[in-house]
Protein backbone atom coordinates (compact mmCIF):
# COMPACT_ATOMS: atom_id res chain seq x y z
CA UNK A 1 0.00 0.00 0.00
CA UNK A 2 2.94 2.15 1.04
CA UNK A 3 4.48 1.40 -2.28
CA UNK A 4 1.62 2.23 -4.18
CA UNK A 5 0.79 5.55 -2.31
CA UNK A 6 4.53 6.41 -3.11
CA UNK A 7 4.39 5.76 -6.77
CA UNK A 8 1.80 8.04 -6.65
CA UNK A 9 3.22 10.89 -5.47
CA UNK A 10 5.80 10.20 -7.92
CA UNK A 11 3.74 10.23 -10.64
CA UNK A 12 2.12 13.44 -9.68
CA UNK A 13 4.81 15.43 -9.16
CA UNK A 14 6.12 14.25 -12.25
CA UNK A 15 2.89 15.45 -14.15
CA UNK A 16 3.31 18.46 -12.24
CA UNK A 17 6.84 19.40 -13.06
CA UNK A 18 5.56 19.02 -16.71
CA UNK A 19 2.33 20.49 -17.04
CA UNK A 20 2.99 23.48 -14.66
CA UNK A 21 5.24 24.95 -17.61
CA UNK A 22 3.01 24.54 -19.98
CA UNK A 23 0.04 26.01 -18.02
CA UNK A 24 1.85 28.94 -16.31
CA UNK A 25 3.21 29.55 -20.35
CA UNK A 26 -0.59 29.71 -21.34
CA UNK A 27 -1.14 32.17 -19.16
CA UNK A 28 1.54 34.63 -19.90
CA UNK A 29 -0.29 33.88 -23.54
CA UNK A 30 -3.55 34.98 -22.38
CA UNK A 31 -1.78 37.85 -20.86
CA UNK A 32 -0.13 39.07 -23.97
CA UNK A 33 -3.27 38.67 -25.57
CA UNK A 34 -5.80 40.27 -23.36
CA UNK A 35 -6.70 43.47 -25.72
CA UNK A 36 -6.88 41.39 -28.93
CA UNK A 37 -9.28 39.01 -30.60
CA UNK A 38 -11.48 37.39 -27.92
CA UNK A 39 -11.85 34.41 -30.18
CA UNK A 40 -8.04 33.73 -30.44
CA UNK A 41 -8.11 34.15 -26.32
CA UNK A 42 -10.65 31.52 -25.60
CA UNK A 43 -9.04 28.97 -28.03
CA UNK A 44 -5.88 29.19 -26.60
CA UNK A 45 -7.87 28.73 -23.26
CA UNK A 46 -9.25 25.41 -24.22
CA UNK A 47 -6.26 24.21 -26.06
CA UNK A 48 -4.15 24.88 -22.92
CA UNK A 49 -5.83 22.12 -20.50
CA UNK A 50 -5.73 19.71 -23.57
CA UNK A 51 -2.29 20.24 -23.73
CA UNK A 52 -0.82 20.06 -20.48
CA UNK A 53 -3.06 16.78 -20.64
CA UNK A 54 -0.88 15.36 -23.34
CA UNK A 55 2.60 16.64 -21.85
CA UNK A 56 1.68 15.16 -17.76
CA UNK A 57 0.99 12.02 -20.31
CA UNK A 58 3.78 11.84 -21.95
CA UNK A 59 6.14 12.46 -19.21
CA UNK A 60 4.54 9.89 -16.99
CA UNK A 61 5.39 7.44 -19.92
CA UNK A 62 9.07 8.60 -20.05
CA UNK A 63 8.27 9.27 -23.81
CA UNK A 64 7.56 6.05 -25.08
CA UNK A 65 5.04 4.90 -26.88
CA UNK A 66 2.79 2.48 -26.22
CA UNK A 67 -0.33 1.26 -26.94
CA UNK A 68 -2.12 2.66 -23.61
CA UNK A 69 -0.37 5.99 -24.17
CA UNK A 70 -1.00 6.02 -28.13
CA UNK A 71 -4.99 5.43 -26.84
CA UNK A 72 -4.13 7.87 -24.51
CA UNK A 73 -3.01 10.88 -27.06
CA UNK A 74 -6.08 9.43 -29.70
CA UNK A 75 -8.36 10.78 -26.65
CA UNK A 76 -6.66 13.94 -26.15
CA UNK A 77 -6.86 14.93 -29.79
CA UNK A 78 -10.78 14.17 -30.51
CA UNK A 79 -10.84 16.40 -27.45
CA UNK A 80 -8.77 18.85 -29.21
CA UNK A 81 -10.87 18.67 -32.25
CA UNK A 82 -13.94 19.20 -30.61
CA UNK A 83 -13.05 21.97 -28.33
CA UNK A 84 -10.97 24.09 -30.45
CA UNK A 85 -14.66 24.49 -32.79
CA UNK A 86 -16.46 25.09 -29.52
CA UNK A 87 -13.73 27.92 -28.51
CA UNK A 88 -13.93 29.36 -31.71
CA UNK A 89 -17.76 29.80 -32.12
CA UNK A 90 -17.64 30.51 -28.15
CA UNK A 91 -15.19 33.61 -28.27
CA UNK A 92 -17.40 34.72 -31.77
CA UNK A 93 -20.21 35.14 -29.18
CA UNK A 94 -18.38 36.81 -26.68
CA UNK A 95 -16.80 39.00 -29.15
CA UNK A 96 -20.20 40.31 -30.74
CA UNK A 97 -21.64 40.26 -27.00
CA UNK A 98 -18.63 42.33 -25.97
CA UNK A 99 -18.90 44.63 -29.30
CA UNK A 100 -22.91 45.27 -28.84
CA UNK A 101 -22.26 46.12 -25.08
CA UNK A 102 -19.51 48.83 -26.20
CA UNK A 103 -21.84 50.31 -28.67
CA UNK A 104 -24.58 50.26 -26.72
CA UNK A 105 -23.32 52.22 -23.46
CA UNK A 106 -21.30 54.26 -26.40
CA UNK A 107 -25.28 55.23 -27.32
CA UNK A 108 -27.00 55.19 -24.22
CA UNK A 109 -23.36 58.14 -23.47
CA UNK A 110 -24.67 59.98 -26.65
CA UNK A 111 -28.02 60.08 -25.65
CA UNK A 112 -27.70 61.22 -22.22
CA UNK A 113 -25.08 63.59 -23.34
CA UNK A 114 -28.10 64.82 -26.07
CA UNK A 115 -30.82 64.76 -23.36
CA UNK A 116 -28.49 67.52 -21.20
CA UNK A 117 -27.90 69.30 -24.12
CA UNK A 118 -31.64 69.69 -25.26
CA UNK A 119 -32.87 70.18 -21.17
CA UNK A 120 -30.13 72.85 -20.98
CA UNK A 121 -31.43 74.87 -24.38
CA UNK A 122 -34.64 74.32 -24.36
CA UNK A 123 -34.26 75.79 -20.43
CA UNK A 124 -33.00 78.78 -22.13
CA UNK A 125 -34.94 79.38 -25.21
CA UNK A 126 -38.23 78.88 -22.68
CA UNK A 127 -36.78 81.60 -20.31
CA UNK A 128 -37.13 84.44 -22.93
CA UNK A 129 -40.24 84.31 -24.03
CA UNK A 130 -41.64 83.71 -20.90
CA UNK A 131 -39.97 86.89 -19.61
CA UNK A 132 -41.70 88.33 -22.24
CA UNK A 133 -45.15 87.49 -21.54
CA UNK A 134 -44.93 88.35 -17.73
CA UNK A 135 -43.59 91.67 -17.80
CA UNK A 136 -46.38 92.45 -20.61
CA UNK A 137 -48.64 90.68 -18.64
CA UNK A 138 -47.94 92.92 -15.42
CA UNK A 139 -47.52 96.08 -17.40
CA UNK A 140 -51.42 95.27 -18.16
CA UNK A 141 -52.23 94.08 -14.79
CA UNK A 142 -51.01 97.12 -13.35
CA UNK A 143 -51.99 99.44 -15.75
CA UNK A 144 -48.60 100.74 -16.63
CA UNK A 145 -50.52 99.92 -20.39
CA UNK A 146 -53.63 101.39 -20.41
CA UNK A 147 -54.31 103.39 -23.87
CA UNK A 148 -56.54 101.25 -26.24
CA UNK A 149 -53.70 100.84 -28.62
CA UNK A 150 -50.59 99.85 -26.54
CA UNK A 151 -53.19 97.55 -24.78
CA UNK A 152 -53.70 95.95 -27.96
CA UNK A 153 -50.15 95.96 -29.16
CA UNK A 154 -49.49 94.02 -25.91
CA UNK A 155 -51.84 91.60 -26.78
CA UNK A 156 -51.17 91.09 -29.66
CA UNK A 157 -46.98 90.58 -28.98
CA UNK A 158 -48.12 87.90 -25.95
CA UNK A 159 -50.18 85.81 -28.76
CA UNK A 160 -46.82 86.00 -31.00
CA UNK A 161 -44.99 84.72 -27.93
CA UNK A 162 -47.22 82.23 -26.84
CA UNK A 163 -47.33 80.71 -30.40
CA UNK A 164 -43.33 80.84 -29.87
CA UNK A 165 -43.50 78.99 -27.04
CA UNK A 166 -45.64 76.35 -28.48
CA UNK A 167 -43.65 75.91 -31.48
CA UNK A 168 -41.05 75.07 -29.32
CA UNK A 169 -42.83 72.48 -26.97
CA UNK A 170 -44.30 70.76 -30.31
CA UNK A 171 -40.73 70.56 -31.37
CA UNK A 172 -39.55 69.36 -27.93
CA UNK A 173 -42.53 66.71 -27.75
CA UNK A 174 -41.47 65.18 -31.89
CA UNK A 175 -37.76 65.13 -31.00
CA UNK A 176 -38.47 63.23 -28.37
CA UNK A 177 -41.13 60.62 -30.07
CA UNK A 178 -38.35 60.29 -32.60
CA UNK A 179 -35.23 59.34 -30.06
CA UNK A 180 -37.11 57.51 -27.94
CA UNK A 181 -38.78 54.91 -30.44
CA UNK A 182 -42.19 56.54 -30.17
CA UNK A 183 -42.60 57.28 -33.78
CA UNK A 184 -44.99 55.60 -35.42
CA UNK A 185 -45.52 55.71 -39.26
CA UNK A 186 -48.40 54.82 -41.78
CA UNK A 187 -46.61 54.49 -44.65
CA UNK A 188 -48.52 55.26 -48.17
CA UNK A 189 -47.84 56.33 -52.14
CA UNK A 190 -47.12 60.10 -50.97
CA UNK A 191 -47.03 62.59 -54.40
CA UNK A 192 -43.93 64.81 -53.30
CA UNK A 193 -45.09 67.84 -55.53
CA UNK A 194 -48.15 67.89 -53.10
CA UNK A 195 -46.24 67.78 -50.25
CA UNK A 196 -43.99 70.53 -51.32
CA UNK A 197 -46.85 72.78 -52.00
CA UNK A 198 -48.59 72.57 -48.74
CA UNK A 199 -45.36 73.39 -47.26
CA UNK A 200 -44.35 76.32 -49.54
CA UNK A 201 -47.95 77.89 -48.82
CA UNK A 202 -47.55 77.61 -45.09
CA UNK A 203 -43.69 79.47 -45.20
CA UNK A 204 -45.09 81.68 -47.95
CA UNK A 205 -46.01 84.11 -45.36
CA UNK A 206 -42.51 84.16 -43.69
CA UNK A 207 -40.61 84.37 -46.75
CA UNK A 208 -42.68 87.42 -47.82
CA UNK A 209 -41.82 89.31 -44.52
CA UNK A 210 -38.27 89.00 -45.20
CA UNK A 211 -38.29 89.45 -48.78
CA UNK A 212 -36.91 86.20 -49.74
CA UNK A 213 -38.56 84.41 -52.77
CA UNK A 214 -39.18 80.90 -52.69
CA UNK A 215 -38.74 78.92 -56.26
CA UNK A 216 -39.70 75.88 -57.51
CA UNK A 217 -36.51 74.76 -60.59
CA UNK A 218 -38.76 74.43 -63.56
CA UNK A 219 -37.02 71.71 -64.89
CA UNK A 220 -38.30 69.80 -61.63
CA UNK A 221 -40.17 66.27 -62.44
CA UNK A 222 -41.70 65.59 -58.48
CA UNK A 223 -41.68 61.93 -58.00
CA UNK A 224 -44.25 59.75 -56.03
CA UNK A 225 -42.36 58.32 -52.64
CA UNK A 226 -43.46 55.68 -50.32
CA UNK A 227 -43.83 57.40 -46.87
CA UNK A 228 -46.40 59.43 -44.47
CA UNK A 229 -47.67 62.91 -45.18
CA UNK A 230 -47.50 64.77 -42.29
CA UNK A 231 -44.23 63.84 -41.44
CA UNK A 232 -43.06 64.30 -45.04
CA UNK A 233 -44.62 68.32 -44.86
CA UNK A 234 -42.61 68.60 -41.47
CA UNK A 235 -39.36 67.89 -43.15
CA UNK A 236 -39.95 70.10 -46.11
CA UNK A 237 -41.80 72.51 -43.35
CA UNK A 238 -38.54 72.38 -41.01
CA UNK A 239 -36.10 72.48 -44.25
CA UNK A 240 -37.63 75.59 -46.00
CA UNK A 241 -38.29 77.68 -42.25
CA UNK A 242 -34.43 76.85 -42.02
CA UNK A 243 -33.65 78.03 -45.72
CA UNK A 244 -35.70 81.45 -45.54
CA UNK A 245 -33.97 82.14 -41.97
CA UNK A 246 -30.72 82.17 -43.42
CA UNK A 247 -31.37 83.60 -46.61
CA UNK A 248 -31.03 87.31 -46.93
CA UNK A 249 -33.48 89.82 -48.15
CA UNK A 250 -33.96 89.80 -52.05
CA UNK A 251 -32.78 86.62 -51.78
CA UNK A 252 -34.24 82.72 -53.49
CA UNK A 253 -34.90 79.78 -51.93
CA UNK A 254 -35.09 76.89 -54.98
CA UNK A 255 -36.56 73.61 -54.83
CA UNK A 256 -36.16 70.87 -56.94
CA UNK A 257 -36.71 67.29 -56.87
CA UNK A 258 -36.00 64.50 -59.46
CA UNK A 259 -34.89 60.19 -59.17
CA UNK A 260 -31.69 59.14 -59.21
CA UNK A 261 -30.11 55.44 -58.61
CA UNK A 262 -34.03 53.88 -57.42
CA UNK A 263 -34.61 57.02 -55.13
CA UNK A 264 -36.38 60.36 -54.67
CA UNK A 265 -34.27 63.08 -53.86
CA UNK A 266 -35.16 66.44 -53.13
CA UNK A 267 -33.09 69.49 -53.36
CA UNK A 268 -33.76 73.12 -51.09
CA UNK A 269 -30.93 75.63 -51.85
CA UNK A 270 -30.76 78.86 -49.74
CA UNK A 271 -28.67 81.50 -50.00
CA UNK A 272 -26.97 81.98 -46.52
CA UNK A 273 -23.65 82.54 -48.10
CA UNK A 274 -22.45 79.01 -47.12
CA UNK A 275 -21.90 76.90 -43.94
CA UNK A 276 -18.04 76.72 -42.33
CA UNK A 277 -16.76 72.69 -43.60
CA UNK A 278 -16.48 72.16 -39.71
CA UNK A 279 -19.67 72.69 -39.25
CA UNK A 280 -21.65 71.54 -41.70
CA UNK A 281 -21.46 67.65 -40.16
CA UNK A 282 -23.02 69.30 -36.84
CA UNK A 283 -26.25 71.12 -38.49
CA UNK A 284 -28.60 68.09 -37.60
CA UNK A 285 -27.60 68.15 -34.36
CA UNK A 286 -29.81 69.07 -31.57
CA UNK A 287 -29.85 73.20 -30.68
CA UNK A 288 -26.76 73.85 -33.56
CA UNK A 289 -27.28 77.10 -34.19
CA UNK A 290 -24.30 77.87 -35.92
CA UNK A 291 -21.74 81.11 -35.61
CA UNK A 292 -22.79 84.67 -34.60
CA UNK A 293 -22.37 85.17 -38.76
CA UNK A 294 -25.18 82.60 -39.95
CA UNK A 295 -27.49 83.51 -37.08
CA UNK A 296 -30.31 85.53 -37.98
CA UNK A 297 -30.64 89.48 -36.71
CA UNK A 298 -33.77 88.78 -35.48
CA UNK A 299 -33.72 86.82 -31.90
CA UNK A 300 -37.16 86.76 -32.42
CA UNK A 301 -36.86 84.72 -35.82
CA UNK A 302 -35.20 81.74 -34.12
CA UNK A 303 -36.37 78.79 -33.07
CA UNK A 304 -35.26 75.86 -30.48
CA UNK A 305 -32.51 74.76 -32.79
CA UNK A 306 -34.39 71.66 -33.40
CA UNK A 307 -36.13 71.72 -37.01
CA UNK A 308 -33.22 69.92 -38.72
CA UNK A 309 -32.85 67.17 -35.92
CA UNK A 310 -36.54 66.47 -36.09
CA UNK A 311 -35.94 66.90 -40.06
CA UNK A 312 -33.14 63.97 -39.80
CA UNK A 313 -35.08 61.96 -37.33
CA UNK A 314 -38.24 62.15 -39.71
CA UNK A 315 -35.96 60.90 -42.79
CA UNK A 316 -34.17 58.47 -41.42
CA UNK A 317 -37.37 57.05 -39.93
CA UNK A 318 -38.47 56.73 -43.77
CA UNK A 319 -35.26 54.74 -44.19
CA UNK A 320 -34.07 57.80 -46.20
CA UNK A 321 -31.22 60.37 -45.77
CA UNK A 322 -30.54 63.96 -45.41
CA UNK A 323 -26.95 65.81 -46.12
CA UNK A 324 -25.82 69.22 -46.15
CA UNK A 325 -23.55 70.54 -48.52
CA UNK A 326 -21.95 74.12 -49.18
CA UNK A 327 -23.88 74.49 -52.90
CA UNK A 328 -23.63 78.07 -55.19
CA UNK A 329 -24.70 80.82 -52.63
CA UNK A 330 -25.01 78.93 -49.72
CA UNK A 331 -26.22 75.52 -48.76
CA UNK A 332 -28.01 72.77 -50.17
CA UNK A 333 -30.31 70.31 -48.23
CA UNK A 334 -30.68 67.27 -49.64
CA UNK A 335 -33.13 64.20 -49.44
CA UNK A 336 -33.06 61.11 -50.56
CA UNK A 337 -36.76 58.87 -49.70
CA UNK A 338 -37.76 55.64 -51.43
CA UNK A 339 -39.85 55.35 -54.37
CA UNK A 340 -43.45 54.27 -53.85
CA UNK A 341 -43.71 50.75 -55.12
CA UNK A 342 -46.28 50.70 -58.55
CA UNK A 343 -48.70 47.90 -58.35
Amino acid sequence: MIGVLTELAHVGWLALAFTLPVALGGAVLLHLMRRRSITAAVTVLVLIPVLAALVGVLAVSGFMLNPMLNEIIAVCLVVAAVSVPAGLLLGRGLARDSVWEREARARERAAELARRELVTWISHDLRTPLAGIRAMSEALADGVVHEPAETAEYAQRIGKETERLAGMVDDLFQLSRITSGALRLTLDAVPLGEVVSEAVAGELAHASRKGVRLVADPDTSWPVVRGSDPELARVVRNLLSNAVRHTPPDGSVVLAAGVADGQAWLHVQDGCGGIPPADLSRVFDVAFRGNVARSPADEADTGAGLGLAIARGLVEAHDGRIEAANHGPGCRFEVRLPLAVRD
